[in-house]
Protein backbone atom coordinates (compact mmCIF):
# COMPACT_ATOMS: atom_id res chain seq x y z
CA UNK A 1 0.00 0.00 0.00
CA UNK A 2 1.57 3.33 -1.41
CA UNK A 3 -0.23 5.38 1.12
CA UNK A 4 -1.15 3.82 4.18
CA UNK A 5 -4.01 5.63 6.11
CA UNK A 6 -2.88 6.39 10.19
CA UNK A 7 -5.87 5.98 12.50
CA UNK A 8 -7.08 9.74 12.18
CA UNK A 9 -6.95 9.43 8.70
CA UNK A 10 -9.50 6.13 8.87
CA UNK A 11 -11.82 7.69 11.36
CA UNK A 12 -11.43 11.23 8.55
CA UNK A 13 -12.86 9.23 5.92
CA UNK A 14 -15.80 7.57 8.51
CA UNK A 15 -16.73 10.91 9.61
CA UNK A 16 -16.45 11.94 6.07
CA UNK A 17 -18.91 9.68 4.50
CA UNK A 18 -21.56 11.41 7.10
CA UNK A 19 -21.95 14.66 4.64
CA UNK A 20 -21.87 12.25 1.80
CA UNK A 21 -24.42 10.02 1.87
CA UNK A 22 -27.01 12.83 3.63
CA UNK A 23 -25.73 15.30 1.17
CA UNK A 24 -26.30 12.58 -1.31
CA UNK A 25 -30.18 11.67 0.23
CA UNK A 26 -31.12 15.37 0.14
CA UNK A 27 -30.66 15.92 -3.25
CA UNK A 28 -33.06 13.07 -4.00
CA UNK A 29 -35.43 13.90 -1.43
CA UNK A 30 -35.51 17.86 -1.89
CA UNK A 31 -33.04 18.04 -4.81
CA UNK A 32 -31.33 20.47 -2.02
CA UNK A 33 -29.48 20.72 0.54
CA UNK A 34 -32.33 21.74 3.62
CA UNK A 35 -30.42 23.10 6.47
CA UNK A 36 -34.34 22.77 8.61
CA UNK A 37 -34.51 19.07 7.51
CA UNK A 38 -32.81 16.33 9.61
CA UNK A 39 -30.62 15.46 6.81
CA UNK A 40 -29.54 19.13 6.73
CA UNK A 41 -28.48 19.49 10.29
CA UNK A 42 -26.52 15.86 9.95
CA UNK A 43 -24.76 17.19 6.97
CA UNK A 44 -23.81 20.18 8.43
CA UNK A 45 -22.28 18.84 11.64
CA UNK A 46 -20.75 16.08 9.81
CA UNK A 47 -18.94 18.50 7.36
CA UNK A 48 -17.74 20.32 10.14
CA UNK A 49 -16.40 17.17 11.97
CA UNK A 50 -14.78 16.33 8.42
CA UNK A 51 -13.40 19.44 8.32
CA UNK A 52 -11.90 19.47 11.68
CA UNK A 53 -10.40 16.35 11.91
CA UNK A 54 -8.62 16.83 8.26
CA UNK A 55 -6.46 19.62 9.96
CA UNK A 56 -4.70 16.87 11.94
CA UNK A 57 -3.95 15.48 8.41
CA UNK A 58 -1.19 16.73 6.40
CA UNK A 59 1.61 15.43 4.44
CA UNK A 60 3.31 18.60 4.06
CA UNK A 61 3.31 19.07 7.71
CA UNK A 62 1.10 22.97 7.32
CA UNK A 63 -1.86 24.22 5.90
CA UNK A 64 -2.49 22.78 2.78
CA UNK A 65 -4.89 23.40 -0.03
CA UNK A 66 -7.25 20.44 0.98
CA UNK A 67 -7.42 22.25 4.44
CA UNK A 68 -7.95 26.12 2.83
CA UNK A 69 -10.83 23.62 0.64
CA UNK A 70 -12.81 22.38 4.16
CA UNK A 71 -12.94 26.09 5.68
CA UNK A 72 -14.16 27.64 2.16
CA UNK A 73 -16.90 24.43 2.31
CA UNK A 74 -17.92 25.43 5.93
CA UNK A 75 -18.09 29.46 5.01
CA UNK A 76 -20.04 28.36 2.30
CA UNK A 77 -21.97 25.76 4.00
CA UNK A 78 -22.91 27.81 7.23
CA UNK A 79 -23.32 31.07 5.60
CA UNK A 80 -25.81 29.72 3.51
CA UNK A 81 -27.71 27.75 6.03
CA UNK A 82 -27.50 30.62 9.00
CA UNK A 83 -26.47 34.03 7.68
CA UNK A 84 -28.28 34.41 4.35
CA UNK A 85 -32.17 33.50 5.80
CA UNK A 86 -31.56 36.41 8.20
CA UNK A 87 -30.32 39.10 5.38
CA UNK A 88 -34.04 40.12 4.17
CA UNK A 89 -32.81 42.85 2.06
CA UNK A 90 -31.65 39.59 -0.34
CA UNK A 91 -35.07 39.27 -0.88
CA UNK A 92 -35.33 36.26 -3.41
CA UNK A 93 -31.91 35.97 -4.63
CA UNK A 94 -31.56 34.68 -0.67
CA UNK A 95 -33.31 31.03 -1.70
CA UNK A 96 -30.62 30.96 -4.48
CA UNK A 97 -27.55 31.92 -2.60
CA UNK A 98 -28.71 29.28 0.36
CA UNK A 99 -28.71 26.81 -2.35
CA UNK A 100 -25.79 27.97 -3.98
CA UNK A 101 -23.47 27.67 -0.72
CA UNK A 102 -25.18 24.35 0.21
CA UNK A 103 -24.30 22.94 -3.18
CA UNK A 104 -21.12 24.57 -2.98
CA UNK A 105 -20.10 22.90 -0.15
CA UNK A 106 -20.60 19.33 -1.15
CA UNK A 107 -18.79 19.93 -4.20
CA UNK A 108 -15.64 21.17 -2.50
CA UNK A 109 -15.95 18.68 0.02
CA UNK A 110 -15.91 16.19 -2.87
CA UNK A 111 -12.17 18.04 -4.54
CA UNK A 112 -10.03 16.39 -2.09
CA UNK A 113 -11.86 13.34 -1.97
CA UNK A 114 -11.84 12.22 -5.68
CA UNK A 115 -7.88 12.67 -5.34
CA UNK A 116 -7.91 10.64 -2.22
CA UNK A 117 -9.85 8.20 -3.96
CA UNK A 118 -8.10 7.63 -7.40
CA UNK A 119 -4.86 7.99 -5.47
CA UNK A 120 -5.27 5.16 -3.38
CA UNK A 121 -7.74 2.90 -4.88
CA UNK A 122 -7.24 0.01 -5.68
CA UNK A 123 -4.65 -0.24 -2.95
CA UNK A 124 -2.20 -2.81 -4.64
CA UNK A 125 -1.90 -0.01 -7.63
CA UNK A 126 -3.73 3.38 -7.25
CA UNK A 127 -5.19 4.53 -10.76
CA UNK A 128 -4.00 7.90 -10.34
CA UNK A 129 -0.55 9.30 -8.96
CA UNK A 130 -1.51 12.80 -7.48
CA UNK A 131 -3.56 15.33 -7.99
CA UNK A 132 -1.29 16.12 -11.47
CA UNK A 133 -2.27 12.80 -12.98
CA UNK A 134 -4.62 13.23 -16.15
CA UNK A 135 -7.18 10.81 -14.64
CA UNK A 136 -7.77 13.40 -10.90
CA UNK A 137 -7.83 16.32 -13.44
CA UNK A 138 -10.44 14.96 -15.68
CA UNK A 139 -12.38 13.71 -12.70
CA UNK A 140 -12.54 17.57 -11.24
CA UNK A 141 -13.17 18.43 -14.51
CA UNK A 142 -16.01 16.66 -14.74
CA UNK A 143 -17.40 17.11 -11.04
CA UNK A 144 -17.45 20.89 -11.76
CA UNK A 145 -19.69 20.28 -15.20
CA UNK A 146 -22.00 18.70 -13.23
CA UNK A 147 -21.85 20.86 -10.17
CA UNK A 148 -23.06 23.73 -12.49
CA UNK A 149 -25.53 21.40 -14.31
CA UNK A 150 -26.84 20.63 -10.95
CA UNK A 151 -27.30 24.47 -9.64
CA UNK A 152 -28.42 25.99 -12.61
CA UNK A 153 -31.28 22.87 -12.68
CA UNK A 154 -31.85 24.21 -8.32
CA UNK A 155 -32.19 27.83 -9.76
CA UNK A 156 -34.82 26.57 -12.79
CA UNK A 157 -36.69 24.37 -10.27
CA UNK A 158 -36.78 27.07 -7.60
CA UNK A 159 -38.12 29.39 -10.66
CA UNK A 160 -40.77 27.27 -11.57
CA UNK A 161 -42.11 26.23 -8.03
CA UNK A 162 -42.30 30.15 -7.38
CA UNK A 163 -43.99 30.84 -10.54
CA UNK A 164 -46.85 27.97 -9.86
CA UNK A 165 -47.28 29.36 -6.76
Amino acid sequence: MPHPLSPLGVAHTLISLAPLVTGLYAFVRFHRIEPTAPSGKLYLAGLALSVFTAFGLSSTAGVNPGHVLGVLALLAAFGGALLVPRLQVLGRLGAHLQTFGLSFSFFLLLVPGINETLTRLPAVRPLATGPDDPLVRLSLLAWLALFVLGFTLQVLERRAGRRAA
